[in-house]
């Protein structure tokens, strides 16, 4: 059987920022597999690189006073800690502004014209008229068009998944400036995704079984047009647009001046990009190594940048005459403490940097999330107290023990020698091995968790064998030492066995075990083998220490605030505005609110900025009111929404008519630089009447 040859990447990283806790769960999650791969004996090749282009990154850049080449690399120079920290062991790690990424995505585009991929039409594009730049798809923000959540960004709903042009956005702003944009043509290049060759691809590609069924079934969705159950329609592949005006940081399309690769196109290309470096270093050639059919590409990510792995890269691949990944594996995201929102200021965060300079231990973390993680696209919690209770349970108390409870008899006893193994510690051991295939075939399909919880198992029955034989009795009996040393030496193999099914997972801590075993680095295929009478082994030292409770509160302990921080602090006005001056509940209780029901809203004639409410309080006829929130919402929109109203306002004879009450919304005091308004909206089981206390 010919050695698998595969290569693995992570997504890259944007480089505008220190890695966080996200990444570091990703880049775990791929190392451990890529780990267990070399375990086999898989020829592996694991790269990574710095998403290096961009606006965001030239903005970024230039407040710092810096080029972008060096602010990149600024960015690029703090990796290592937290890359070694947790023992996570890329072989490349390059940057996607490398003269190889530069080269590769250039003669793909070239690649993509030559058969028929690439057209040009002239656009609408958003311009900032405060910056006198045209807006990259980052820095535009508004609602959007397909699930109407607020605050989105230009390109790609973080909500829902959907993939949009800017001018589909509604209510769209600068994130720049605040400034509603404005919009100017420019000639744009596009990549065909609408053709029928690409249609027909991806329609085959994504469901074929290289996708989780999770995963394919929400990509399906962007499919070509079809009918819904409900009669509507869904909206098929839309061309994709490729290309960015100058002023932009990143790689130049080939003979048009002044345009330049949209991020998103050349970053996947990084992946490439990253091995092409690796194996130009290591003298091997690129286009050989990218010619073997029997090569496997695989690409691990989470799961808000699905589509452009799973529609726009394949397609990319395949129609540049190029391998197509066999498998996009998709991951959740992390949350704290049973889901709570990640938050550095109020200490929820999980900051790497912190964990590893209060001293913990790297492995304890990699061990807590492989114990958390399948194969599925599912989010994933980190909850202190089942961080402790699962670290010092498991690997302590169980694998750990089980060396600390044999290997000083051996030495003490023995002078170091494995004895040999009677039937029933043969009988334990046989039970530990003929689980190695099952527990391969579990790292194999990434369900880390499932691996863990079988291993844990057999910890369990060898510790039952420890408590059976009780080997502390056995050292003070006459005449047992026969005994005591068959029965530590199968506590030492059992050990060894754990070892192997746990070393994806503890790098670092497996090459102490093998140290101490005194043996070469540990396989799959040694499960099958014994270390065997006579082997002499070396003196214990304690592998792991516990979680103490004092790290973890110190890791999640909010950061102190210098004494000008703690004045900023307070003097913060929320939401733009200074807290209003305080009142007594007798004052409050004045102000009588209660829930409305909005049966009629229309437009107000002669007025942009007004909407008219026909809303039931319960009264048993209808109040007519007049809010300010035609920027924010179509009519139609709050016809038979719930909202709250204050309903002993005097009522107020405006130019349109009398408005009989005040609708509550809320906005920022500064609704330029953070535009919006929101109208306060009760939850379900709210009746119109009741009051609001």
């Amino acid at each position: 059987m010919s050695q698998r040859r595969l290569f693995v990447t992570t997504a890259l990283p944007y480089a505008n920022g220190n890695f966080h806790i996200g990444h570091i769960m990703e880049y775990i999650q791929a190392d451990i597999w890529v780990r267990y791969q070399r375990m086999q004996g898989t020829e592996v090749h694991f790269v990574g690189a710095d998403d290096a282009h961009g606006a965001p990154i030239m903005i970024a850049a230039e407040k710092a006073g810096k080029t972008p080449q060096q602010f990149v690399a600024d960015i690029a120079a703090g990796r290592k800690p937290y890359l070694d920290g947790f023992h996570i062991a890329f072989d490349n790690w390059h940057s996607t502004d490398g003269p190889e990424n530069h080269a590769l995505a250039q003669q793909i585009y070239r690649d993509l014209k030559k058969a028929g991929l690439i057209a040009t039409r002239v656009v609408e594009q958003f311009f900032d008229p405060e910056k006198n730049m045209f807006l990259p798809d980052r820095f535009i923000k508004g609602e959007c068009p397909n699930c109407h959540a607020k605050d989105q960004y230009g390109d790609n709903c973080e909500v829902c998944g959907a993939v949009y042009a800017p001018t589909d956005l509604i209510n769209p702003y600068s994130a720049l400036s605040g400034a509603k944009p404005v919009l100017k043509s420019s000639e744009h290049f596009f990549f065909r995704l609408s053709d029928a060759r690409c249609v027909a691809f991806l329609e085959q590609w994504t469901q074929d079984g290289k996708l989780q069924p999770e995963v394919a079934n929400k990509v399906k969705e962007w499919f070509s047009v079809r009918t819904n159950p409900d009669g509507s329609t869904s909206e098929g592949l839309g061309d994709w647009d490729i290309s960015r005006d100058a002023p932009y940081f990143g790689i130049e399309i080939p003979d048009a001046p002044g345009k330049y690769f949209y991020v998103w196109l050349d970053a996947p290309i990084g992946y490439l990009a990253s091995l092409k470096n690796l194996l130009d270093k290591r003298g091997q050639s690129y286009d050989d190594y990218m010619a073997d059919p029997a090569l496997e590409q695989y690409h691990f990510i989470g799961k808000d940048i699905v589509t452009f792995h799973t529609l726009f890269w394949p397609a990319m691949l395949k129609f540049s005459g190029r391998k197509t990944p066999d498998n996009i594996f998709v991951h959740g995201f992390l949350t704290v403490n049973n889901g709570e929102k990640m938050s550095k200021s109020r200490g929820t965060g999980l900051d790497p940097l912190k964990y590893l300079s209060l001293g913990m231990n790297p492995e304890w973390l990699r061990y807590y999330l492989a114990a958390k993680l399948n194969a599925r696209n599912e989010d994933i919690d980190f909850n202190a107290d089942d961080f402790m209770a699962r670290v010092n349970s498991d690997l302590v108390g169980k694998y750990i023990n089980i060396a600390s409870r044999a290997a000083g008899f051996i030495a003490k006893r023995f002078g170091g020698r494995l004895g040999a193994i009677a039937p029933d510690g043969e009988g334990l051991l046989d039970l530990l091995r003929v689980q190695s295939e099952a527990i391969a075939s579990l790292f194999e399909n990434r369900d880390y968790a499932r691996a863990l919880r079988e291993t844990m198992l057999l910890a369990d029955r060898v510790n039952e064998y420890v408590d059976a034989n009780k080997p502390w009795e056995l050292a003070r009996q006459e005449g047992m030492d026969a005994r005591l040393q068959d029965v530590c030496t199968t506590c030492i193999e059992a050990f060894r066995l754990l070892t192997i099914y746990l070393k994806p997972v503890l790098p670092a801590l497996a090459a102490s075990v093998e140290a101490f075993l005194h043996i070469s680095p540990l396989s799959f295929a040694d499960a099958n083998q014994s270390l065997g009478a006579g082997h002499v082994i070396g003196d214990y030292k304690h592998l792991m220490q516990r979680v103490d409770i004092k790290q973890l509160e110190a890791l999640f302990e909010a950061p102190a605030l210098t004494e000008s921080a703690q004045s900023a602090t307070e003097s913060i006005a929320p939401g733009g505005e200074d807290i209003a001056p305080t009142i007594g509940i007798d004052d409050f209780a004045k102000i009588d609110l209660r829930i409305a029901k909005i049966v009629h809203c229309e437009a107000v004639p002669g007025s942009t900025k007004l909407l008219r409410l026909t809303l039931d309080v319960g009264e048993g006829k209808t109040r007519n009111v007049f809010s300010g929130i035609a920027s924010a919402y179509q009519p139609e929109d709050l016809i038979g929404q719930f909202t709250v109203m204050v309903a002993n306002l005097a009522p107020r004879k405006m130019k349109f008519g009398l408005s009989e009450g005040m609708v509550l919304a809320a906005s920022h005091a500064d609704e330029k630089a953070q535009p919006g308004i929101y109208v306060l909206h009760p939850w379900p089981g709210a009746e119109p009447g009741m009051r609001v206390r």
